[in-house]
């Protein structure tokens, strides 16, 4: 067993670091899991909003065949990609939310998610409601990478830097 290899001095410091990775999780995400949601429902509308002035035609589409981004981006919000990815590239995305200090698991998820969805935009635009609602469940990133998720989170990046922190490039101009 690998728990007689390590010393209980280096236990007790992972730990410590997980359970410190767990608060620091759980801090910035506590109205996720309270009654009605509030914050997974205002990351879905963040998302909305982000994708809207980012892609219009996937959103106009969207709206078009009767897709709600409640109906796709709610899973996405409340389990964190968790069940869109493998472990390995939760493990990663996971990584960097930390790494984004306050705010990464809430503010930067929302970047990633607009990125992961503007991927797929070309093919989306190219479904009808049932093949599309289908694509949306099971998005294909069974054989996704490092590679792939660090793509993607360099274009969610690319995006928190050009519209963080400026609620007014989220305001959708309708």
């Amino acid at each position: 067993s690998i728990m007689k290899e390590v010393s209980d001095e280096t236990v007790e410091e992972v730990e410590a670091d997980c359970y410190w990775c767990l608060t620091n999780l759980l801090a910035g995400i506590q109205d996720h899991y309270t009654s009605d949601q509030p914050g997974v429902q205002r990351m879905v509308m963040r998302l909305e909003e982000l994708v809207t002035r980012i892609d219009t035609g996937l959103t106009s589409y969207l709206k078009e065949v009767g897709i709600e981004f409640m109906q796709f981006s709610f899973r996405w919000m409340n389990c964190l990609l968790l069940r869109e990815f493998n472990l390995r590239c939760v493990m990663r995305l996971w990584d960097t939310y930390i790494s984004e200090g306050d705010g990464g698991f809430e503010d930067f998820h929302v970047y990633v998610c607009a990125a992961f969805l503007c991927q797929f935009s070309s093919q989306l635009q190219n479904m009808e409601f049932d093949e599309l609602f289908g694509f949306m469940q099971a998005i294909p990133t069974n054989e996704w990478t490092d590679t792939e998720v660090e793509i993607l989170l360099s274009q969610a990046y690319v995006l928190s830097t050009l519209f963080g922190g400026s609620d007014a490039h989220l305001t959708s101009q309708r």
